[in-house]
This record gives C-alpha cells, sequence and structure tokens, in this order.
C-alpha cells in the first residue's frame, strides 16, 4: 500500500482529516498498536516508540537503551512492521517535503543521514534523551494546534530541526557504546574485505562496493559508512580504497605481474583507473612505486 496524501492516512487510522495536508502528527499507547504492515508513503516520517516486541529492533544487547526507540524514514521508503507491540506511549510527525519549501531544511534535511538507515538500526535513546525529544515533540503539537498564523511554520520546523540535531549527537553516543559493546566495526569491515580478496572474488565479481560489505555486516551502507566514520574518520569507501592500494603495493614490490594484471586481479577492469587511483593515495604511479622499491 502507498500513502500519497495524509488524509489516505488518517482514513486508514480512522482519524478526522488532518488539520494541514502537508503535516500530522500521531501520538500512539499500547492499546492502539499495529501488530504488523508495509507501506511506502510520499512523506518524511519521525517516530519514536517503546517496544515490548516486534522486528524493529537493533538485537536486544545490553547496551540497547530500553527507555524507546527512533526511526526516521524518508518518502518512498518501505516502512515494515511486524508483530509489533508497544509498551509506552509513542508518537509519529508526517510531513511533505513541500512543508519544508523555502525554509533551510529543504536542503538541509539530506545530510541527516539516518534518514537512509534501515528501520533495524533505530536510535535507542536513554532516559534523558527521550525526555528532552518529547519536550520537543509537545512543543510542535502545542503549536499545531494553536490557531495557525503566518509564525506557524517557522516555529514547527524549528522545532522539527531541533529534533533531527538532537537524534545526529544520540546516534553518535550509539556508535561509542557499540564500539565499546560489540568491538570495531573496522575490524569486521577488514575481515570482511580480506576474505573477499582471498576467495578470489576480486576477479570473478570486481571491486567490492559498499553496498556488498554491508550486506555482509547486516547493516544498511549508509549506517556502515557513518559508523566507521564514527571510528576512523573515513568512510567505508575510503577504507577500501586505501585497501586495493595496500594490496597493490605488495602485488608491485614481488615484480612478479605487470601493471595491468595487478589492475585485473584487484578487480579493476580499466587500468588507467587503477593508476589514477594509486597515484592519489600514494602520490606516486605504479611504475614510480616500483621502480623506488627496486631501487
Amino acid at each position: 500500500m502507498h500513502f500519497k496524501s495524509l488524509s489516505e492516512v488518517h482514513c486508514c487510522n480512522n482519524y478526522p482529516d488532518p488539520d494541514n495536508p502537508l503535516l500530522t502528527l500521531f501520538t500512539c499507547n499500547p492499546l492502539r498498536s499495529v501488530a504488523s504492515y508495509e507501506v511506502t508513503t510520499d512523506f518524511f516520517v519521525i517516530a519514536f516508540k517503546e517496544f515490548s516486541s516486534g522486528e524493529i529492533r537493533y538485537g536486544k544487547t545490553r547496551y540497547d537503551h530500553q527507555s524507546g526507540s527512533m526511526f526516521f524514514l524518508k518518502p518512498n521508503q518501505t516502512i515494515r512492521m511486524k508483530d509489533i507491540a508497544l509498551d509506552g506511549e509513542g508518537f509519529e510527525i508526517w510531513f511533505h517535503e513541500d512543508y519544508l519549501s523555502g525554509h533551510p531544511l529543504h536542503s538541509e534535511i539530506k545530510k541527516y543521514s539516518y534518514f537512509n538507515y534501515e528501520l533495524n538500526e533505530a536510535l535507542h535513546v536513554s532516559v534523558k534523551e527521550k525526555q528532552i525529544i518529547w519536550d520537543l515533540y509537545e512543543r510542535i503539537v502545542q503549536e499545531y494546534h494553536n490557531n495557525q498564523d503566518e509564525f506557524t511554520r517557522e516555529i514547527i520546523l524549528g522545532h522539527i530541526e531541533s529534533i533531527l540535531k538532537y537524534s545526529m549527537r544520540f546516534y553518535k553516543r550509539q556508535f561509542i557504546n557499540r564500539f565499546i559493546i560489540s568491538g570495531t566495526t573496522v575490524t569486521k569491515f577488514d575481515k570482511a574485505l580480506a576474505a573477499y580478496f582471498e576467495e578470489g572474488q576480486l576477479v570473478e565479481k570486481g571491486l567490492p562496493t559498499v553496498s556488498m560489505l554491508a550486506e555482509k555486516l547486516n547493516l544498511s551502507p549508509r549506517y556502515l559508512s557513518d559508523l566507521l566514520k564514527q571510528e576512523t574518520g573515513k568512510t567505508a569507501m575510503d577504507l577500501i580504497q586505501i585497501f586495493l592500494v595496500s594490496e597493490a603495493k605488495n602485488l608491485l614490490n614481488e615484480g612478479k605481474l605487470s601493471i595491468n594484471e595487478i589492475a585485473y586481479l584487484l578487480g579493476f577492469e580499466n587500468p588507467p583507473y587503477f593508476s589514477r587511483l594509486f597515484k592519489k593515495e600514494t602520490g606516486l604511479s605504479p611504475n614510480q612505486f616500483r621502480k623506488q622499491f627496486m631501487n
């Protein structure tokens, strides 16, 4: 099912028509839980839920906060929930991209990368974090149900932007907790890269992609890159390129293969592209690097 309008969303939930065709608010409680559904929408959704059971989870590990979880959806992203039961009050904020028109958030919302995360990469908030988010939501509710005027949209978007900024901060805290409890993601990433090389997949499947490695680690590509950026200061693509250049250095130093053979062995269909990447990372062409080593 695909929701093109907020009126469709309200009708599906047996609610009266929304006050604003581009923005609506829902407050959820355990007495009115939706067990399972799968839909897409034309809207951004910011949601906070306290789950007692269901598939939207980050993995029940001890660093998960039990105070509640937030997730963020962009237009046309599939919402999947299965056997969901709520354990406390929650909320959802739905807004159309047109509601952001003329506001800085229209372009800045793209920088909040968690809109590209999967649902199982929800943000787990602490008790203090939960209170901050709820305070902002209640301010939005108050403004939404006030007599709307020319200041209403600006004030509401200011509160939404604050929720997004706080959520970015809270995700960074979650990344650190994940690092402490589960070990570094970069170690797992490096192992996956090494296995890809050792199993000969570079030759068979070509250069590894972020999506391919993210799938092996059961993460979304954007979430993986953000985790790695937090741990190393480098993106997943940066680390892939560093790995390939490191392998290339070893092969060049061995002196058994030509530059083109090394390029093909590392999954590059275009040897000149390999040479450009190598020079970008080392400051030397493959030939210059080999000559320098031999000297």
